[in-house]
């Protein structure tokens, strides 16, 4: 028809996605990382295909969640050992929060938060595993099931409204997804043996605080925090489900 603008044209195929991983690969990551054990997958979790995806695709999550995993186990052992210093334990001029007590363990720390304070908490965790998960992300995101990398956060300065004001990664700004890819990925190699031993350590920590003995390596260590609490049961000295009941 004279004068109509032709039609758009239609949109491009989708690109095919690759994924970056397979179960070879994982077996070659683990001989690189531990040559005496290597590949250890007793269970067959490697093999499976979760939620109906592909082999692949579970390998992709399987690997993001051992290194999240790891990043949150290296926190909470430099935590726990923060929270036994007079520095973090002892007496405060402004106290850190309602009801806090002086010298308490890591554990009674917890306990003596208010509900509030911990929901806080809750709170901001879960707002950095939506945008760990992609939420308000840019192109330069791509999922680690669609072919991401395992472990890579994306930028979120700016987020929410221009409140965040610092990325989680890199939050100084020193370059780091800027080196050259082999260093990057000699990197991630450490940051999976540290934060398998940090897994390792934080769960020794806590046995050895709730069942005294169990960790002679610990049990040794003068003054080391015991606890007579529950510490799978995190909001017990706030509510339990019997007594919503």
């Amino acid at each position: 028809v004279p004068g109509r603008p032709p039609p758009p044209a239609p949109p491009p195929p989708p690109a095919e996605t690759r994924l970056r991983e397979t179960k070879a690969d994982l077996e070659a990551l683990a001989k690189e990382l531990n040559p005496t054990v290597g590949f250890y997958d007793p269970l067959g979790l490697s093999s499976q295909n979760f939620w109906g995806k592909s082999e692949e695709e579970t390998i992709g999550f399987l690997r993001h969640a051992e290194i999240k995993h790891g990043r949150v186990a290296m926190a909470a052992f430099l935590g726990f050992i923060a929270q036994c210093t007079p520095l973090v334990s002892g007496e405060h001029q402004f106290l850190p929060y309602r009801g806090y007590v002086a010298g308490g363990t890591p554990f009674e720390q917890w306990d003596n938060m208010p509900l509030l304070a911990k929901a806080q908490i809750f709170t901001t965790i879960g707002m950095l595993e939506s945008y760990g998960e992609g939420a308000a992300a840019g192109s330069e995101y791509t999922h680690y099931m669609r072919g991401g990398q395992p472990g890579f956060y994306p930028d979120i300065k700016g987020k929410n409204n221009g409140q965040i004001q610092i990325n989680l990664y890199d939050p100084f700004g020193f370059g780091f997804r800027d080196k050259p890819a082999e260093k990057r990925a000699r990197g991630l190699r450490s940051e999976i043996l540290n934060g398998r031993a940090a897994m390792v350590g934080i769960m020794g920590m806590l046995s050895a605080s709730t069942v005294p003995g169990s960790v002679p390596f610990l049990s040794g260590i003068e003054g080391f925090p015991q606890y007579a609490g529950n510490v799978m049961v995190p909001f017990s000295n706030d509510f339990t489900l019997t007594s919503m009941a």
